[in-house]
């Protein structure tokens, strides 16, 4: 599975900002027919998203479409017109249920991304991870805050326990798990703060809004060089105390078991995904 680190959602009706986007090397484009869409430009961001797919070369971002939600009335209409330019993949917001998610018309083998963004998407997230195809879970705590009236904060606190929640879902079904949006995009220590966080709690990348927000994304979840060469030696030292017959085994004075085994493998799983 590709790495997801930063997930960059760019306007479906601005062109210039898909265009700049295009160039920005980030990990993923998501040309949104969502929120950042009007109810009366709907059409146009439509054709707009079909001619940036067709005609500009994004290199290796991922080019993925947020449609809108299953119960707006207005998703499979988005489906019907960008399904043709061949997008990477399909983004879902405000998914509730597993049948929301499996009654759209997504071919299958399409990258499938569901967000959960509300009480009742936290609760049925389960089921929600369990559909077939679907590869990464999206965490929206706006949404979800206003959804249980929580106010919002820096801290995030209101939203921890969700948070938590949804990267446990997605760790549970194999899936990716994608981090909540830092909005203030000229605030860099606070996004790598969230960043940080994120990764801490087991996200493997993190939605953003601003090309400033690209770099320290991207270097908050990605393992460092000290990681990896920790993890190495980890998984090289497990491999021979396996071929000498025995389980636990010491490492630099310490005792190294499976979670500890299986948290590097993880690390280095995630420097093979670049």
């Amino acid at each position: 599975m590709r790495a997801r680190r930063a997930l960059l959602y760019m306007p479906g009706n601005d062109w210039r900002k898909i265009e700049k986007a295009a160039g920005l090397n980030v990990d993923c484009v998501c040309l949104d027919l969502e929120d950042a869409v009007a109810p009366e430009r709907k059409d146009e961001a439509r054709a707009m998203v079909v001619r940036a797919l067709s005609e500009l070369d994004f290199g290796r971002s991922e080019r993925l479409v947020r449609i809108n939600a299953p119960e707006s009335g207005l998703a499979e209409a988005d489906l019907d017109a960008v399904l043709a330019a061949k997008p990477d993949g399909i983004v879902v917001p405000k998914v509730g249920s597993p049948e929301g998610l499996a009654a759209l018309n997504i071919p299958a083998g399409m990258t499938l991304i569901a967000q959960i963004e509300s009480a009742l998407g936290l609760v049925n997230g389960k089921e929600i991870a369990a559909v077939v195809g679907l590869e990464a879970l999206i965490f929206g705590a706006e949404d979800y805050a206003a959804d249980l009236g929580a106010v919002r904060s820096i801290e995030a606190d209101e939203v921890f326990v969700a948070r938590s929640i949804v990267v446990a879902h997605a760790a549970a079904y194999g899936l990716q798990a994608i981090d909540m949006l830092w909005v203030d995009f000229k605030d860099a220590a606070g996004l790598t703060r969230l960043a940080q966080q994120g990764a801490r709690l087991g996200y493997s990348g993190m939605q953003i809004i601003h090309p400033d927000q690209i770099e320290p994304v991207q270097r908050s979840f990605t393992p460092s060089k000290d990681e990896v060469a920790a993890a190495r030696r980890v998984v090289e030292a497990y491999e021979a105390s396996l071929q000498a017959g025995k389980g636990a085994f010491a490492l630099d004075g310490k005792m190294v078991d499976m979670p500890v085994v299986k948290a590097a493998q993880r690390v280095l799983a995630r420097t093979q995904a670049e």
